[in-house]
């Protein structure tokens, strides 16, 4: 078994069965989530806790703004809020510096600046980490959110497949823990691994967490009031709910759905899709083909916002150095692949 394979902590289903895809049942699925997410029965479960916990310290925020706060005006705030703002900062942060290391910034403070862009509801570790498995087993078995699984496969994967392996060994466990010492993250040693089951400091995202809600809590009602913030938290929840179904989309589903001169890279399943492309910079095929790539947008339409915002930091000198794959994609594919087509039209 290679160190990718150990990484994560495989379900009591299995990812595999005589080579094949293992597909749970949706009682299954449950089953492993509540076990997951269960801190009586193990307090490494803390993390997987945190992620269920999230939702429902967000559902007041929103039963607030529903009965108590209500404004029509701020629907649409919430739909560019959790849509756009919230899927870019995730594309910004999780997707292109927490785990591909497609830029750097020039100074801590403008990490730290990323990082709390928008409400926090992911951990970095829950991201990250999992994102390296998928990206070297793509629409495999051990692909922690592998479409072919089907949607509730990848809608309940932050507690079912992304928590990390919990008997690596200290040689494992630094090799894992490197996956997110750039990120800010407070890393536990080893001992406390061997504790908590987690790179993660558990008191350290406490923490962080308080401290983001409350600034942007204040900063939305020094705007607003009550139910602007409320309202942006609101969304909060939208977005954290549907970005779990973005990797069965983004992956056609589970099935092959590759467009001819718009999905060049065909050792997966992903596919570029034109609502996360152009309100996150999502645009999934390309990534995979450069996932290095601080821009995934290489053709004219492809819209980029977590390009822009990376550029744009470049430009102020908040980003000191970034990856920037469309040259090579336009030399490597998108050249020949027009040259393919003016001599398929040339006479014999």
């Amino acid at each position: 078994m290679t160190f990718i394979n150990r990484v994560l902590q495989p379900p009591s289903y299995g990812w595999e069965k005589n080579g094949r895809l293992v597909i749970p049942s949706k009682t299954e699925l449950f089953r492993e989530a509540f076990s997951r997410v269960n801190i009586f029965k193990s307090k490494k479960n803390w993390i997987s806790f945190v992620s269920w916990a999230t939702v429902f310290c967000l559902v007041p925020f929103l039963s607030l703004f529903l009965f108590k706060f209500f404004n029509p005006w701020f629907i649409p705030l919430i739909v560019v809020y959790s849509m756009i703002i919230m899927s870019t900062h995730g594309t910004i942060w999780f997707h292109r510096f927490c785990t591909h290391k497609a830029y750097k910034f020039s100074h801590p403070i403008w990490r730290f600046i990323s990082r709390n862009l928008v409400v926090r509801t992911i951990p970095e570790e829950t991201y990250a980490i999992s994102h390296h498995v998928h990206h070297a087993l793509s629409d495999e078995p051990g692909d922690p959110y592998n479409a072919k699984a089907g949607l509730l496969y990848c809608m309940l994967a932050d507690v079912n497949h992304q928590g990390i392996t919990r008997d690596l060994d200290e040689k494992e466990y630094k090799m894992v823990s490197n996956y997110l010492r750039h990120t800010g993250v407070k890393i536990n040693t080893y001992e406390q691994y061997e504790k908590w089951g987690t790179v993660s400091n558990p008191l350290d995202e406490v923490i962080v967490r308080i401290l983001n809600w409350s600034f942007w809590y204040a900063t939305f009602f020094f705007i607003g009031g009550h139910s602007l913030a409320c309202a942006l938290f609101s969304a909060a929840i939208l977005w954290f709910i549907l970005v779990r179904a973005f990797n069965y989309t983004g992956h056609g589903g589970g099935q092959e759905k590759h467009v001819e001169g718009v999905d060049f890279d065909r050792s997966n399943l992903s596919i570029n899709q034109t609502r996360p492309g152009w309100f996150s910079g999502e645009w999934h095929n390309n990534h995979h083909l450069y996932p290095n790539s601080a821009r995934a947008g290489f053709l004219p339409y492809q819209l980029d916002l977590a390009w822009i915002y990376i550029y744009g930091l470049y430009k102020i000198g908040g980003v000191s150095q970034y990856t920037d794959a469309k040259k090579e994609f336009l030399e490597s594919y998108l050249e020949p692949d027009a040259k393919a087509k003016t001599e398929e039209k040339q006479p014999a």
